[in-house]
């Protein structure tokens, strides 16, 4: 069972069958600043009267590897690590899912012995993900540091691709920290809730203050260095509503990617789901008054999806099978988000820990239990493949709840509404 009380099933189990949600026919990760060339093929594709999703093909993890007769599986294309490089913060936030905080730290040594581990799972050509979670990482910034050089070298010298990722909570921001933050070959994510009001009350210091002036002053100044960033948002039952002003405030700062994250770890009410429904269909009016140079994810994730736009595989999602996090202890997990406090008894904490053995090709993922997807219609449009939140939500790796279906339907219905919108001839 997992460590924390579930919300339970509020909302309902999900329905065998969604209705039709749009004249167009009835998705993990952050996408990309799409190019302008990218929405000129999105209202191509429409306007020559596409109204059948053939086969869609998003951001979506890699199918699962089989195994030999003594159960390594074959190596990676694409592989994902992702190290919890300390559990300390300098942030007490509320809603925080990463355990208790303390002062364990990954050893340096554990932390490039996973990335050479990792990097011996791939096949000739491969590509790395390398992902940096915390805690705070930058707390160990000169670490970090390191272990990106290390990265660099042992993908090089195996003639391997390296894609590096990091979230930080943008409070750290002078010296070695700066250095990571603004290094080009890291995907820089930053947490920040909108609304300055909204995140002070949540994203707060030990001592209970607020600390958006400083998360804003760190962003602020990366724009003006020309850095490329992704600001995280977490959205809760009493601050969805105010998630379309908190949007438009962070695009009136010049951010250009946003990442809307729903926090499932708390109690989603009708009423709150209700909320949420709104404030989708407001939001999606936001995206598509910035389009092309704004991106939020809920909705770029989606368009790909129903114009059938290829944008690639990732390891994301893999769920211990071509994805591993590990914890400073050494423990492995499937995903970052279930690293718990690092006792024997955390339920999502794989047999194996990441000293054992010479690469990540044997580790055994949890035991997975049939969908009861199959039969929704807009199955293929979705993204309750994310089997860490369908865990957190309903203790089923396969199993999402009412919250996560009515998430992706009302933006399935939402991005439907507005390339519908940019299908009609200029007025």
């Amino acid at each position: 069972m997992p460590t924390r009380p579930l919300p339970g099933e509020l909302l309902g189990p999900p329905p065998a069958r969604f209705p039709c949600l749009s004249s167009l026919p009835c998705d993990t990760e952050t996408g990309p600043v799409y190019s302008r060339r990218f929405w000129q093929c999105v209202v191509r594709v429409i306007r020559m009267g596409t109204n059948v999703v053939r086969k869609l093909t998003t951001i979506q993890p890699i199918p699962k590897q089989s195994r030999d007769s003594v159960g390594k599986r074959a190596p990676y294309g694409r592989f994902g690590l992702v190290l919890m490089v300390t559990r300390a913060c300098n942030l007490r936030c509320a809603y925080c899912y990463a355990g208790k905080k303390t002062t364990q730290t990954m050893e340096p040594q554990l932390g490039r012995m996973a990335i050479d581990k990792a990097v011996r799972s791939l096949r000739p050509g491969g590509t790395l993900e390398l992902g940096f979670f915390g805690g705070e990482p930058l707390l160990v910034a000169q670490q970090v540091a390191g272990l990106i050089e290390h990265a660099r070298k042992r993908t090089a010298e195996a003639d391997a691709r390296l894609e590096m990722s990091m979230t930080t909570n943008g409070t750290i921001a002078e010296g070695a920290a700066w250095d990571v933050m603004t290094a080009p070959d890291v995907q820089l994510s930053i947490s920040h809730d909108g609304l300055p009001e909204v995140h002070d009350c949540y994203r707060r210091t030990p001592d209970g203050g607020g600390s958006s002036a400083e998360v804003l002053a760190t962003i602020n100044r990366l724009l003006a260095a020309g850095r490329d960033i992704c600001v995280s948002m977490v959205v809760r039952p009493d601050t969805v509503a105010r998630m379309p002003d908190g949007i438009a405030f962070l695009q009136q700062h010049g951010v250009r990617r946003i990442q809307p994250t729903l926090d499932l770890w708390t109690h989603w009410d009708r009423q709150a789901a209700d909320h949420l429904r709104t404030a989708i269909a407001q939001t999606a009016e936001l995206w598509y008054r910035g389009l092309p140079e704004h991106s939020i994810s809920w909705f770029d994730e989606k368009a790909a999806k129903l114009c059938g736009l290829t944008i690639g595989p990732t390891a994301r999602c893999g769920f211990g099978d071509g994805e591993v996090a590990v914890s400073p202890e050494g423990h492995l997990y499937p995903c970052e988000r279930l690293i718990g406090d690092g006792g024997p008894d955390d339920p999502m904490r794989l047999p194996c820990d990441a000293a054992d053995g010479d690469d990540f090709l044997s580790v055994p993922g949890p035991a997975a239990s049939e969908s009861p997807c199959g039969s929704c219609q807009i199955e293929s449009d979705c993204n309750t493949f994310c089997r860490c939140s369908n865990y957190v939500r309903t203790g089923d790796v396969n199993r999402p709840d009412g919250l996560l279906c009515l998430w992706n339907q009302a933006c399935r219905e939402e991005t439907a509404r507005i390339l519908e919108k940019m299908a009609m001839p200029d007025e």
